[in-house]
């Protein structure tokens, strides 16, 4: 990810913000689970945008290091962290390719998981999982986290129908599933084990309501700030989306949340 400009800046980082699906505890739960988290552990979340994951695994360990490469994602993330009164957390500008100078930096054995949540697609994974064996303690790893296949993706006719309408906007086609389809997720368990892990997979699944709003949200926070529409155009955007969904304005998204851990024997 270093230098290279994933449109994660200015204005999308407030929809990324506010419109992105959180972790349920739940999830929380099988990382705790998996790697014995502890009052006594610290955890780098790489990839952390906004610090949706790093400030929900933070009330389980002594600290959490969120590092992305987009400072507008850590100022946001900052600042979420301020607003939820949550003190042990930093932030560090850095990627994925950084990691050597991550592990001079903290020690070898120091940390008890890298957690990369919905970033893994943009990565050097084989890179990525070798540089960080040396890194984490005992019982450690990595843990790569999906967080529901995009909106445009599902199975629905409201899906399809929004797949549609994107692809016409655009003018490209809409497949990119973000490493949340099944030939990533197994290609993400074959790196870790070829990496040296204990494999471990796990999901959470869960229906999120949603309104009109929160759809255009979750589209536009996928987009970089290149494809965002204009302002003086979002409404039309939000208008012609609208009618390309019949009107409706209640949406059942089935949600599924998938960790795939490597784990250190």
């Amino acid at each position: 990810m270093t230098g290279v400009d994933l449109g994660f800046s200015g204005e999308v980082v407030e929809f990324y913000h506010k419109y992105r699906h959180g972790y349920p505890d739940a999830v929380i739960d099988v990382l705790a689970d998996v790697f014995g988290l502890s009052s006594r552990d610290l955890v780098v979340d790489l990839g952390c945008g906004t610090g949706q994951l790093a400030l929900a695994v933070a009330g389980r360990v002594r600290a959490v290091l969120g590092v992305d490469p987009e400072p507008d994602m850590l100022r946001r993330a900052r600042q979420a962290a301020g607003e939820a009164g949550i003190g042990n957390v930093g932030w560090l500008l850095a990627a994925d390719t950084d990691m050597p100078g991550l592990r001079r930096l903290l020690g070898d054995g120091s940390v008890a998981v890298v957690t990369v949540a919905q970033a893994l697609h943009w990565m050097r994974r084989e890179e990525l999982f070798g540089a960080a064996v040396p890194l984490v303690r005992s019982g450690g790893g990595i843990a790569v986290v999906t967080n529901g296949t995009p909106l445009w993706l599902q199975d629905t006719d409201w899906s399809r129908a929004l797949r549609g309408f994107l692809e016409r906007w655009l003018g490209v086609k809409a497949t990119y599933a973000c490493g949340t389809d099944e030939d990533s997720q197994r290609e993400y368990q074959r790196a870790l084990a070829a990496a040296g892990f204990e494999v471990v997979s796990a999901a959470v699944e869960y229906v999120a309501q949603l309104d009109m709003d929160q759809v255009v949200g979750g589209v536009l926070s996928a987009m970089g700030v290149g494809q965002l529409p204009a302002a003086d155009q979002r409404p039309v955007f939000a208008e012609q989306l609208g009618q390309a969904l019949g009107g409706r304005d209640h949406f059942s998204e089935q949600v599924r949340v998938a960790v795939v851990a490597g784990r250190v024997p």
